[in-house]
């Protein structure tokens, strides 16, 4: 799961798929950007991801490395610039080809997931909202 600074987004994507498929799967979230390294989600998200039973307050922000192309199966990128600052650091078209935008299999309509960084409770709730239901997809999808 990657968003811009791994604080908001993916480690809400992270929790809330975790939460639905259990420890036998290997879920984990970074950044593109290193602003926020080793840093707790947003305050925002770990209340959001409470109010619905997952914690993610264990979580530390961390940087996404081409080193990840090999250690996962998929890699889910919250929006377009996202997904294009991953494909960038693929070295193959079977990198490429691992990597997907989180919501394209989801029943929402919504192509990105916004950034609520800068916005209220309520877009940290929109955001949950569209990461369970794309959670819910990928679980379907890939039989987690």
């Amino acid at each position: 799961m990657v968003c811009l600074g791994n604080i908001c987004r993916s480690p809400l994507a992270e929790g809330i798929l975790q939460s639905k498929v259990g420890e036998q799967h290997l879920i984990d979230s970074a950044g593109t950007g290193d602003w926020h390294v080793g840093e707790q989600p947003d305050r925002r998200s770990i209340a959001v991801a409470k109010k619905y039973g997952v914690d993610i307050s264990d979580q530390r922000a961390m940087h996404f490395n081409p080193i990840f192309f090999e250690e996962f199966d998929l890699i889910f990128a919250m929006d377009k610039q996202n997904l294009l600052d991953i494909k960038q650091l693929a070295r193959t078209e079977e990198e490429k080809n691992k990597v997907k935008l989180i919501l394209e299999d989801a029943t929402n309509n919504a192509d990105n997931v916004p950034d609520p960084y800068y916005d209220g409770e309520e877009a940290f709730e929109h955001v949950y909202q569209l990461l369970d239901d794309a959670t819910d997809a990928i679980v379907e999808k890939y039989n987690l």
